[in-house]
């Protein structure tokens, strides 16, 4: 485990940490409250063993600001143990009170010490499956279940967040907008499974195809969405006019070139994409009718005859 000693006097501080290192655990020492609260923000340990009188600032205190920084965060939860000079029930109480989860006496037997410490890190394993657990579920929330792409859901929330970010940097922003062509005519054909291999394959490019961008100007905050059916969007934060037109006819092109049989779909004989485009040159009011003009130039890339992107 990951320790964190909150202890004022070296000595002590010294003493525990020999005797926790000899259990095989990783200690790291504060001197006070105020710097436990730093080290614990930096880089958050399993456990905290925490002194309560102490210069600057005092353990209970220090307890008080971990426990609000912890409701920020996703593992939400870390054991703390407070370090007391005598085991009374009424150290327990305010231990306790103050948001700790137990106390133990500095010189605790080496057999309790060790007791205790295997059943802190039983609860340290059991955080951190869970923390993997949870960052799983939050993952298959926030994903399309067929294409794997952010779902629209996560794509609504992200989008705001983007725009926000934007409008403070005065900055551009863009997005793309793509439609399958004639994706019911595909469906006629070859039915509903190949249908959806079709958009998982399409997904796939357009992801790829995001994902290559960066190197045209592409910032990192770019990610791609399943809008709803055949659809699909491309959010560009920050992007250039040359990335926006780079991605706009990259992606065009990416899912032309997977060859996919569509002879149903004109002239082309593949499957296609239609694109359509936005773009602002500073972010700046409603975000809407960036949407709106993105939408009526996919119609438009449609009634010029499909396969294509019209981004102006």
């Amino acid at each position: 485990m990951k320790i964190l000693i909150v202890e004022d006097t070296r000595a002590v501080a010294a003493v525990m940490a020999a005797r926790l290192s000899a259990l095989g655990h990783e200690t790291s020492l504060a001197e006070n409250g105020r710097v436990a609260v730093d080290r614990f923000r930096e880089d958050p340990p399993d456990l905290v063993l925490m002194d309560i009188e102490m210069p600057v600032m005092n353990g209970f205190e220090a307890t008080n600001r971990i426990r609000a920084h912890e409701a920020t965060q996703s593992w939400a939860w870390t054991p703390i143990i407070f370090l007391t000079a005598s085991d009374t029930a009424e150290n327990l109480v305010t231990a306790i009170e103050a948001g700790g989860d137990d106390f133990m006496s500095k010189a605790v037997p080496e057999a309790v010490l060790q007791a205790k410490m295997k059943a802190m890190a039983r609860i340290a394993d059991i955080r951190q499956r869970l923390a993997v657990a949870n960052r799983k579920l939050e993952e298959q929330a926030n994903r399309d279940g067929l294409t794997g792409l952010a779902n629209r859901r996560y794509m609504d929330l992200m989008v705001d967040l983007r725009w926000a970010d934007a409008q403070r940097r005065k900055a551009p922003f863009a997005l793309l907008m793509l439609d399958v062509d004639n994706f019911k005519k595909y469906n006629d054909r070859h039915g509903h499974q190949c249908g959806d291999d079709c958009l998982r394959a399409i997904a796939g490019a357009i992801a790829a195809t995001v994902e290559t961008s960066n190197a045209e100007g592409v910032t990192g905050d770019a990610f791609a969405a399943r809008y709803g059916g055949e659809e699909f969007c491309v959010v560009l934060p920050q992007a250039s006019a040359p990335a926006y037109e780079f991605v706009a006819a990259a992606l065009v092109d990416a899912v032309r070139r997977l060859g996919i049989d569509h002879p149903d779909n004109a002239e082309w004989g593949v499957a296609t994409v239609s694109v359509g485009g936005a773009r602002a040159v500073v972010a700046d009011g409603d975000l809407a009718p960036l949407f709106l003009t993105a939408d009526e130039r996919l119609y438009a890339a449609k009634h010029d005859g499909r396969n294509r992107a019209r981004i102006d």
